[in-house]
């Protein structure tokens, strides 16, 4: 089997498994019978009657329906939470040392039991917030996969690939690639020894492209860069159990069946799983002074309900060039509305060469400064001015969201990963005032 994609964000995409040609119904969504003796069954990403350019659904033509299952049962959910009041607010800059993926022999973790809840705010009741999760694993998820009830998972692997079946097809997902998972699709994730990454989960919206206004009609990250699986089934009976696990309300339930859910022969519709090289954006920069904000790296955003304010942004920083004339190039210093969190896919961020590390982490939380450290300041102030090569062979990230996001005790004290001397690294600025 060869992996293949269409291209296109958002786009009404058709696909039928080339074993059985003929197996979406023509012209119609639902009819009496389906070809090759498949059931329809609707899946709705958004409300009926939502206007047409934010409507998403698909239809799946299947062996059996998700419905043939027995029922919920609670299970374990680990690190998995969305309470915040675990622990005490927290202020501070914070910043995380790389999560440690454990080894396989004494405590095998697969995509699901290794997941970690860090931060976040709000809750999937009512349809707001969001949540950033750390995952680390090294074992596939063997007969069982995972849908999220409560919203959407964009998943940023940052070591070790991903091969992730779907119900829509296969997506192979590496380190600078990164995929969304929309709300209710059922996956399971196949690693290839050990394994780490980041997700932001948002509830009560879907990720979009950003609005480019006056940039015009192309940049940032393009549409036709964007690519969702083709149809692939495998029509198999697991008489031992298949375990269908269900985030629902924060918390995890398991359902049993006897076959594989991924036996969806064809399928129609604009409610995909997609994923996107991080390599294809196309870098906008200030090109005489000053910076531009750094909105302009937006890849992706989920909306909130005010207009121009993300619910969630995810933002990349790619390698780029710096021509700023009479500028301090690296990012300023900073107090913002904003919660900003940060990951490293690879190599060394501009502005914390040291410290900041792939697989780490940091929050700045709402209004709490921060800003270049000492020697990045110092050195930056004192540099030749020349066209230069920025962030080459480096891949950071944010997720930035108007929510005013909680750490979890996980994130705070049971991971131990907390950099207690992250504060330091402005501890040596000093005054160059001259009146």
């Amino acid at each position: 089997f060869i992996l293949q994609y269409m291209s296109g964000f958002g786009n009404e995409h058709v696909s039928e498994d080339p074993r059985c040609p003929g197996a979406l119904p023509e012209g119609q969504n639902n009819p009496q019978v389906c070809p090759y003796g498949l059931y329809a069954e609707q899946l709705s990403g958004s409300a009926f009657t939502c206007p047409r350019p934010t409507n998403k659904r698909s239809w799946l033509y299947r062996i059996l329906p998700s419905v043939c299952h027995k029922p919920f049962k609670p299970l374990e959910e680990g690190h998995l939470t969305h309470n915040w009041d675990e622990v005490e607010p927290d202020p501070n800059q914070l910043r995380w040392k790389p999560f440690e993926i454990p080894k396989a022999p004494q405590n095998k973790l697969d995509f699901v039991s290794g997941l970690h809840t860090l931060c976040g705010a709000g809750e999937p009741r009512g349809r707001n917030g969001i949540a950033v999760h750390i995952f680390v694993c090294n074992t596939s998820m063997l007969d069982r996969c995972l849908y999220n009830s409560d919203g959407d998972f964009l998943i940023v692997p940052q070591q070790g690939k991903l091969l992730i079946t779907t119900e829509f097809g296969k997506m192979l997902v590496e380190p600078n690639e990164i995929c969304v998972i929309q709300q209710g699709m059922r996956f399971s994730v196949e690693v290839f020894g050990e394994t780490r990454g980041y997700i932001l989960e948002v509830y009560g919206a879907h990720f979009e492209l950003p609005d480019l206004g006056p940039i015009g009609a192309n940049g940032l990250a393009n549409p036709r860069d964007f690519l969702v699986p083709i149809a692939w089934y495998e029509d198999r009976q697991v008489p031992g159990g298949y375990t269908v696990i269900s985030k629902y309300q924060g918390k995890l339930f398991a359902a049993q069946q006897d076959f594989s859910p991924f036996n969806v022969v064809a399928w129609h519709g604009n409610y995909t799983p997609y994923k996107y090289h991080l390599e294809k954006f196309m870098v906008i920069n200030s090109v005489a002074f000053d910076h531009a904000d750094p909105s302009i790296f937006t890849v992706l955003t989920a909306k909130s309900t005010r207009p121009g304010v993300a619910l969630a942004d995810f933002v990349i920083f790619p390698p780029r060039w710096g021509v700023a004339n009479n500028t301090f190039r690296p990012p300023y210093y900073h107090r913002n509305c904003m919660s900003e969190f940060m990951g490293l896919i690879k190599g060394h961020y501009e502005a914390k060469e040291e410290g900041f590390l792939p697989g780490g982490a940091s929050l700045h939380s709402m209004m709490t400064p921060h800003g270049p450290d000492a020697d990045c300041f110092e050195k930056a102030s004192k540099a030749k001015l020349e066209p230069e090569r920025v962030a080459e062979g480096t891949m950071a990230f944010m997720f930035e969201s108007s929510l005013s996001m909680a750490v979890t005790r996980w994130g705070l004290q049971t991971s131990q990963r907390l950099d207690k001397n992250y504060y330091k690294c402005w501890e040596p600025l000093k005054s160059h005032f001259n009146p």
